[in-house]
């Protein structure tokens, strides 16, 4: 039997799939690729902005170690430092955060800090162990895209942003002024000075001040400013004026300023403001400094003017008024030649005569020529006795001849002027000298002389030498005469003797002693004006008595025995008086209770008490005296003793050296002790750090 055929099977290799192949394990790769790509990105976007700072040298400027930062924060790192194309000046370039770069504004500043030593203290302590770094400082904005800087040379005085008011000061000398000295007002400090700098011209020395907000508001066209920096001394009617200024403007200079005056307009920034010597200065520019409606005129002098200057005071009765702006000198034709008068130009303010602050020149001229008519004259004075500067004076002159005010040719008012009666001050010298000179200076010396000697034999004397062993022999005595039981006991005596002394007092005031004598001696007053009252009839006795021995020889018989009997019987009305009649029994009462009270006391022992009792309280004086010459030895004992105890108890005190160093030492064991517990814990976490580290 035959099989029927069968189609052959068409037999093909399988598909191989193309994922056959692959493994897990090609996924590390790919992964840590991924991640590193991610990594590149982030770093790349992180980088920060580049920026770069141009800066006159690189002083401890360090690539990828120097640090930029912002209000002590860092904010970026310098990545390289390069010369520009002409190697004049050196260039940084920094890494900056993105998002604090995009704040920048093209005025930011930058600038190295160092360690430094100036006015306002020692800065950058810290760069000393960590480097230099370089700070920063600006008004953020969102507006800016700048990325080139010029970097500073110090550090700036004003940081952006600091509210305040920026002025310029103008002085003649620049050597007080210093970088960051203080500006003062009222004591307070309110500002900093800046680096001083010649002007453009060169004549003067200009300085930028800052005065921070809000002080700056007591800044005004009234303000004046001065120098604190040394000392000044004036010598002037008040007697000797010594300003000296704090011990740190002595040291480091400084300016103050003050309103001297209400009002004033403010003042913007870069105002240009003089600064004065010394706030004496400042203080006589408020009334020296001439308005703008001022006038003009002129003094003629036929004397000389050796001492007057230009800027010198005039003055009406002791008030400044204005100040002298020109001399000069000119000729005058006389019938007897030609002369040759001085003549000086001043200036006059208004205000100061008390006129208004818009008077015009003629009603200023009005008033000086009203003055002139009551007698004021211009004469020559000096400023101060010890000086020879001259001012001009509008004075008083008493029985002045008669003047008016004048003109010179271009029209400017002369006012008249009298002959000065100034000091001769070569006179006086001389007349000094010569009384220094007449003075018995030789005789003196000899007398000195003598009495050194003198001093020296009584130093060098037997006795004198002897004293001081004598001195301590009697301290000695005095000591062992304190230190008997005798002397010690003398307090209890006194006190014994003072209540002795209470206990008769009490007795006296018991017996009513006090009230009888107070009752004799009322007594005694009483008689006493008894006496008085009747006694006024006396001197017409008196005055009969002296008229009857003066007639006794022109009377006759009849008429002496009628003045006789006249004058009996004026005695009679005397002593019939009513006042006289009890003058014995008053003063007898009054001098009987006086004995009584008399031997009360004597029969009571008072006086023997008393002078017990005195002569108790004398010894005990001496002792108690005696004791006090020994108390200085015994307290400064005592101060020695509390001087010890407070040193050692200032020794284990809250703040003494041995607290601190055990707290110290306290806390280094407790930060020793939370490293050990930190170090278990990550040993206890993760075992295998011992080996691979963190």
């Amino acid at each position: 039997m035959t099989l029927p055929d069968v189609p052959e099977m068409d037999v093909s290799p399988a598909k191989r799939s193309p994922w056959r192949n692959l493994s897990l394990v090609w996924l590390v790769p790919v992964l840590a690729l991924m991640v590193s790509l991610g990594v590149a990105w982030q770093s790349y976007s992180n980088k920060g902005s580049l920026i770069t700072i141009v800066f006159q040298d690189a002083a401890g400027i360090t690539p990828k170690d120097t640090t930029i930062r912002y209000r002590d924060v860092i904010i970026g790192a310098v990545e390289e430092v390069n010369f520009s194309a002409d190697m004049s000046k050196v260039i940084v370039a920094a890494r900056i955060d993105k998002d604090v770069a995009a704040t920048f504004s093209p005025d930011t500043l930058f600038w190295v800090v160092r360690p430094e030593v100036s006015a306002r203290g020692i800065s950058g302590l810290s760069t000393v162990l960590s480097g230099v770094y370089i700070d920063s400082a600006w008004i953020p904005t969102t507006s800016s895209d700048a990325r080139e800087f010029k970097g500073l040379s110090e550090t700036p005085l004003i940081r952006p942003g600091h509210e305040g008011t920026r002025i310029k000061i103008r002085s003649k000398n620049g050597t007080s002024l210093t970088a960051g000295a203080p500006v003062f007002f009222r004591g307070m400090e309110v500002g900093r000075l800046d680096t001083p700098r010649l002007s453009e011209t060169a004549d003067s020395t200009d300085v930028e001040a800052f005065i921070n907000a809000p002080y700056d508001k007591f800044l005004n066209t009234n303000s004046r400013f001065w120098n604190m920096a040394g000392f000044s001394v004036t010598l002037g009617p008040s007697g000797l004026d010594l300003n000296v200024a704090s011990l740190g403007s002595l040291l480091t200079g400084g300016i103050a300023f003050e309103n001297m005056v209400t009002g004033g307009a403010p003042i913007s920034d870069d105002t240009i403001i003089r600064l004065f010597a010394n706030e004496t200065a400042a203080r006589d520019s408020v009334f020296t400094q001439l308005s703008a409606n001022s006038v003009k005129m002129s003094v003629v002098f036929r004397e000389s003017i050796s001492g007057l200057t230009s800027g010198a005071p005039v003055e009406f009765r002791g008030l400044r008024i204005g100040q002298v702006s020109g001399i000069g000198a000119f000729i005058v034709k006389t019938d007897a030649g030609s002369a040759v008068n001085m003549r000086a130009v001043i200036s006059i303010d208004p205000q100061a005569l008390g006129l208004d602050a818009d008077a015009d020149a003629e009603t200023t001229q009005a008033f000086i020529a009203k003055l002139v008519a009551e007698g004021v004259r211009a004469r020559l004075s000096t400023t101060s006795i010890f000086s020879a500067a001259l001012k001009v004076e509008l004075a008083d002159i008493d029985n002045a001849d008669p003047a008016e005010l004048g003109q010179d040719g271009d029209g400017t008012p002369i006012i008249p002027s009298v002959i000065s009666d100034l000091p001769d001050f070569t006179a006086t010298a001389e007349g000094v000298l010569q009384r220094i000179n007449n003075l018995p200076i030789e005789d003196v010396m000899n007398q000195t002389i003598s009495l050194m000697a003198s001093i020296e034999a009584i130093a060098t004397s037997q006795s004198t030498q002897l004293a001081p062993d004598a001195i301590l022999g009697l301290i000695g005595d005095a000591r062992e005469l304190i230190g008997k039981e005798d002397t010690q006991a003398i307090p209890a005596e006194l006190r014994g003797v003072i209540a002795d002394l209470r206990s008769i007092v009490s007795e006296l005031k018991e017996r009513g002693a006090v009230d009888q004598l107070s009752s004799a001696l009322t007594s005694f007053d009483k008689a006493s004006a008894d006496i008085a009252a009747a006694s006024g009839d006396l001197p017409q006795l008196i005055a009969d008595l002296r008229s009857i021995a003066t007639k006794v020889n022109e009377l006759k018989a009849e008429e002496l025995i009628a003045a006789v009997t006249r004058v009996m019987d004026s005695t009679d009305a005397l002593i019939g008086a009513e006042g006289v009649k009890d003058i014995p029994p008053a003063l007898a009462s009054a001098l009987t209770e006086i004995q009584a009270s008399l031997r009360e006391l004597r029969e009571g022992g008072a006086v023997e008490n008393t002078n017990a009792t005195l002569a108790s309280a004398r010894e005990a004086a001496d002792a108690v005296a005696q004791a006090a010459r020994d108390f200085p030895d015994v307290t400064a004992q005592l101060d020695q003793l509390a001087s010890k105890a407070d040193a050692l108890l200032s020794a284990y005190g809250d703040r003494s050296t041995f607290n601190s160093e055990t707290l110290d030492l306290l806390r280094e064991l407790k930060a020793a002790a939370k490293s050990v517990s930190q170090l278990a814990r990550t040993i206890e976490r993760n075992p295998n750090s011992l080996i691979l580290g963190r």
